[in-house]
């Protein structure tokens, strides 16, 4: 039985924010006093994440985080070692948690997600709508989730920060990508 790196969701919990700065743009963490349960990208054109109105505000909430978050774009930092507790399903959390298994620098098609899952390549477009619906985006490397062939498709805030990332994390030259880990 696989174990999760996820603490359980509190969905009666207050959620918290707060706003940092990055190369690719402002990013809202969110979160309770346990646990970060969101990494959103607010300047992503109409890819934009929003503030919700029932969210509030807490200016240096997240301090780990943050530092963590400037570590990695810093080029200093490879993994990350946060509370988190993203709110999903039974199968976006096993997909999520499987995420977090892929190393910095390194890529994964869907159809091996779906294989390490325990799951057929059928099961490769449910895993890449799990990977769309991943919350807590950099923190677990939904970028690193790549096609078959190599492709850099559907990221949430855009192909070109995908790029960005797998670019910044050495996972992709200038020529192409291949899916790399269990290749």
């Amino acid at each position: 039985m696989m174990t999760s790196p996820f603490l359980s969701a509190d969905p009666a919990a207050r959620t918290w924010y707060d706003i940092v700065d990055s190369p690719v743009g402002r990013l809202a963490l969110t979160g309770d006093e346990r646990a970060l349960s969101g990494l959103y990208l607010l300047d992503a054109g109409d890819r934009s994440a929003a503030i919700r109105p029932q969210w509030r505000r807490s200016a240096g909430l997240f301090p780990a985080a943050a530092a963590q978050l400037a570590e990695y774009f810093a080029g200093t930092r490879t993994a990350f070692d946060l509370p988190l507790a993203p709110h999903g399903t039974p199968f976006q959390l096993a997909v999520w948690a499987e995420l977090t298994r892929i190393p910095y620098g390194a890529t994964a098609s869907y159809g091996e997600v779906a294989l390490a899952l325990g799951k057929s390549l059928v099961a490769s477009r449910a895993v890449g709508l799990a990977n769309g619906r991943n919350p807590i985006s950099i923190i677990v490397p939904c970028h690193r989730v790549i096609g078959a062939d190599g492709s850099l498709t559907g990221y949430g805030w855009g192909v070109d920060r995908k790029e960005w990332f797998l670019r910044h994390e050495g996972a992709m030259d200038a020529a192409a990508v291949q899916p790399t880990l269990f290749g």
